[in-house]
């Protein structure tokens, strides 16, 4: 009897601890779109870190929903952080996207190109990528490079020159929101899109679950078509380990 007790309580000591340091510390979320390509491409496995941004309802692990609640110890992201949050249409989903606007900041985008208090931010073009699709097939895209103000840059794809959420009239991010976007540009459902029509509207800061700040794997999703031996192969051992930007 004792040994089974202790067994119980082992057990629930070690669940309580597993629980403790995904809401505390950070957790991994598998990528399944490409709304983030190309920083992150679909089958990669991210590490959210949970502590940058202060603790809410939204840090417990992913299998625990409960409703809104205010931030502890909480801190707002830095414009170019990659965040994981709670889709406020959803809090069961977790999304990711990049924090491009800040409360006070007034946000719109013309011609595709976005504009932070009155100024276009810094956007060159890099040449040509590949965007892939959930079905493994890959097409070539637009490459820039967008500089946020502060100076922190990073890649986007662009599929059309005039995309349907190329053009947004300016709103400014109340207090307690933020304005998130894809690095996907035409294939991001984001801050543009409303979250009646299945995007993400100016984010809750109370949504955020953490700050995405590594890969720990990454695995090619065409490969469920083929054999399974041939699974290994798939795996993209360059992306394992590395940091996200």
């Amino acid at each position: 009897m004792r040994s089974w007790f202790k067994t119980i309580v082992d057990t629930a000591v070690i669940v309580v601890l597993v629980i403790a340091g995904k809401t505390a510390i950070a957790e991994p979320y598998y990528v399944p779109s490409g709304s983030m390509e190309p920083t992150l491409q679909i089958g990669d496995e991210l590490l959210a870190t949970k502590y940058p941004y202060g603790y809410s309802s939204a840090s417990l692990p992913i299998f625990v929903t409960l409703p809104e609640s205010k931030r502890i110890l909480g801190s707002l992201p830095r414009r170019g952080d990659v965040v994981v949050f709670r889709w406020p249409g959803d809090r069961s989903q977790v999304w990711v996207k990049r924090v491009i606007g800040l409360p006070g900041d007034h946000i719109a985008v013309k011609d595709g190109h976005v504009w932070i208090n009155g100024a276009p931010v810094g956007l060159r073009a890099d040449g040509v990528g590949l965007t892939e699709a959930e079905d493994g097939s890959r097409e070539p895209v637009e490459r820039y490079i967008e500089t946020l103000p502060g100076g922190r840059a990073h890649t986007i794809f662009k599929h059309a020159m005039i995309g349907q959420f190329d053009n947004m009239a300016e709103v400014t991010v109340p207090a307690d929101r933020l304005f998130v976007m894809g690095d996907n540009r035409d294939n991001s459902a984001d801050s543009r899109v409303p979250l009646e029509w299945g995007g993400v509207g100016l984010l809750p800061v109370s949504d955020l679950v953490g700050r995405v700040d590594a890969l720990v794997g990454s695995w090619d999703m065409a490969a469920r078509n083929q054999p399974i031996w041939e699974w290994p192969a798939a795996l993209r051992l360059s992306r394992f380990f590395t940091a996200v930007n």
